[in-house]
């Protein structure tokens, strides 16, 4: 999972100085299916990732998140999009303009 995240890293820098990259990525919302054309433009600017790896990777950091925190226990609430990369990701590009 570490090539996820470090391919968005590699993505986010990219947005932030490419402000017609960072439109399509945030208007991906818009499609009918948003993670494959998230993952699509990703991957087009070299930064390969799946809409499952995607999904994937923020359901296990939030599963980690949540172990390391209160014992991991059930009662341990789910914030909103806290899991959900895509949707935190789109919301720092939004953040940036």
């Amino acid at each position: 999972m570490a090539e996820i995240a470090e391919n968005l890293e590699k993505l986010r820098v990219m947005a932030r100085r490419d402000e017609k990259l960072r439109s399509e990525l945030i208007a991906t919302r818009g499609h009918k299916n948003a993670l494959k054309e998230f993952c699509d433009i990703a991957s087009a600017q070299g930064c390969l990732m799946s809409p499952m790896e995607l999904l994937t990777y923020g359901e296990e950091s939030y599963a980690a998140m949540k172990r390391s925190t209160n014992g991991g226990g059930e009662n341990s609430p789910l914030l909103e999009w806290e899991d959900d990369y895509y949707e935190l990701f789109l919301a720092e590009l939004e953040s940036m303009g």
